[in-house]
């Protein structure tokens, strides 16, 4: 389901699903292009001398990845059951994995993003920190989080049809109150109680420490995230089984 749910998205073109690689890279080249030569943009004002090429893209492309995981699953959840009422009505079928298979699709996406955040760093920063390797295990805690709101929402959403069009704009939102365009460090006062409740901060944070700095991610902190986030996933599939039962009802 995972792989039909893939290919899905680019049935009928040419490019099939090459277009998932060819789209962020073309994006990565739009960011190099208008941050690196006309904002001339610097991640990190406090060195000196012009910004090494496209460091300051590839650092928001870093922190795009997790967020756009996230942001897929998220966003489709309250349509995933309302767009298959055959399996709801007609044929016995485990609805609880509509939610992993969204997942799966939205990880397939992240790991072509991720080979080209490795092109990007190795012909612009001539570098590839060995800490890579620790990207699944940041992006744990996030993965259990998407899927517990994942199966709150799909199972909201099939009752309440106004679910879809708030979490559009919740997303939207949260992209600008993400650490993404400008770095944690740098935020204002009154914005730092928002990276405390938002749990995208630590995770995009992690991501680019582990992916770009060549850093070593807070072990203690991620181990009581991934706690807690594991405690999400299942509320959000305790309360899927729940309220699943009325599915055919309402649609």
């Amino acid at each position: 389901m995972t792989v039909r749910e893939v290919g899905s998205k680019y049935r009928g073109s040419y490019g099939g699903v090459l277009w998932s690689f060819f789209t962020p890279l073309m994006m990565l080249a739009v960011y190099t292009a208008v941050f690196s030569y006309v904002f001339k943009s610097k991640w990190r004002p406090e060195t000196e001398g012009p910004a090494p090429l496209g460091e300051f893209a590839l650092t928001l492309f870093a922190g795009l990845i997790p967020f756009n995981l996230f942001s897929e699953v998220v966003t489709r959840s309250p349509g995933l059951v309302l767009a298959v009422p055959s399996y709801v009505k007609r044929v016995v079928f485990p609805l609880e994995i509509l939610t992993l298979t969204a997942l799966g699709g939205a990880m397939i996406s992240a790991a072509l993003s991720m080979m080209v955040l490795v092109v990007g760093m190795v012909l612009f920063l001539h570098t590839l920190p060995w800490t890579i390797v620790l990207v699944p295990v940041v992006l744990l805690p996030m993965l259990f989080l998407a899927m517990g709101i994942s199966w709150f929402l799909s199972s909201l959403g099939t009752y309440v049809r106004d679910v879809g069009q708030f979490v559009g704009v919740a997303m939207q939102a949260m992209l600008f109150m993400t650490p993404i365009f400008w770095p944690s460090h740098a935020a204002p006062p009154f914005l730092k109680p928002l990276l405390w409740v938002n749990p995208l901060a630590p995770v995009v944070d992690g991501f680019r420490k582990v992916a770009l700095f060549g850093e070593m991610p807070d072990f203690s902190a991620l181990g009581i995230w991934t706690v807690v986030t594991g405690g999400v996933a299942w509320a959000g599939y305790m309360f899927f089984a729940y309220t699943k039962r009325g599915f055919a009802d309402v649609i």
